[in-house]
């Protein structure tokens, strides 16, 4: 519990700072899966590519939120960066599933654009999270961690410092004696 109340005492100084830090951590992050993508010529896969969005959704939020000073929109941006983060984590460990059980058939389909141009959107959602093929692909790896593994670790992360800085947030509110 004391470790606990460490790291909160922690993120109430700093919470427009790790906003800003998770931003630009959420940026690495997109522009290493660029790198990847055109230096090392790895395809993205329906779900690496709604990951990327994922990412830019925390990203933004976070960086919106950091340039704030107000606690209302604190409490918004880490609500909408808690609910993307939980969506990244959510395709990250479906497409993780994939790579630990590849199905029989290697079929991942068209990319995201062409399954978006193609498709009425009714359609086109349930084939991008479907994934197969492409997804179960595990290109590259980094301490024994797929992209996907490692993609699912970093938003679970965010998702769980979003609810230490709500947690922080509201904490303080109902602490603290109201004046009336």
């Amino acid at each position: 519990m004391t470790a606990l109340c460490s790291v909160l005492s922690a993120l109430e100084g700093a919470t427009r700072w790790v906003f800003a830090a998770v931003s630009m951590v959420c940026f690495m992050m997109v522009l290493f899966g660029l790198y990847l993508q055109h230096r090392l010529g790895f395809e993205p896969c329906p779900m690496c590519i709604v990951q990327r969005y994922a990412l830019v959704c925390v990203a933004i939020i976070a960086l919106l939120t950091s340039l704030s000073g107000q606690k209302r929109i604190h409490l918004v941006g880490t609500v909408a960066m808690f609910l993307a983060a939980v969506f990244g984590a959510f395709v990250a460990a479906r497409q993780s599933w994939l790579q630990w059980n590849p199905p029989e058939s290697a079929a991942c389909g068209r990319d995201f654009y062409g399954m978006i141009e193609n498709f009425p959107l009714s359609r086109a959602i349930p084939m991008i999270f479907k994934g197969s093929g492409d997804c179960a692909a595990i290109d590259w790896t980094f301490l024994g961690g797929s992209i996907a593994n490692w993609s699912f670790v970093c938003f679970t992360l965010f998702a769980i410092l979003a609810l230490l800085i709500f947690w922080q947030k509201t904490i303080k509110a109902t602490a603290s004696p109201s004046v009336s």
